[in-house]
């Protein structure tokens, strides 16, 4: 089921780019970012409310609450630099360069989770990288 996920997610990934640079067209690229989490944040505990996940709340630890804000601060940087990228460049360039992210959590997996690589992983890996580098000469 996971592999479900992950394609639609990669899908919505590829709206987004294309949704977002239609979207920031003659506006700031910060208030762009700004809109769109409004946005989310109704989603997500649209989700959350309808379906009962609320009650979650009370089982929280110190440690899920800290790294989940740092993952929020994390994601809210990656979408303000992701949209002023969008806003001066390509949909074609930005977003190719952006999945770099993917070779990098790849890297972060295994150093600080201690994940296994595969030998695939890291040849997908090394094409990511590889094709960041082409775009960006």
């Amino acid at each position: 089921m996971w592999k479900i996920y992950a394609l639609l997610s990669a899908f919505f990934a590829a709206a987004t780019a294309i949704l977002a640079k239609v979207g920031i067209k003659g506006i700031n690229a910060n208030l762009a970012t700004a809109i769109r989490t409004v946005v989310i944040v109704f989603i997500a505990w649209g989700i959350v409310l309808a379906t009962g996940e609320v009650k979650e709340i009370k089982t929280l630890t110190k440690q899920n609450l800290i790294f989940l804000a740092l993952s929020g601060v994390a994601t809210g940087l990656s979408w303000i630099f992701y949209f002023k990228a969008l806003e001066k460049g390509d949909v074609s360039k930005v977003t190719p360069i952006d999945k770099l992210s993917v070779a990098i959590a790849l890297g972060l997996a295994f150093l600080i989770l201690k994940e296994p690589i595969e030998a695939k992983t890291l040849i997908g890996a090394l094409l990511v990288v590889a094709g960041s580098i082409i775009i960006i000469l």
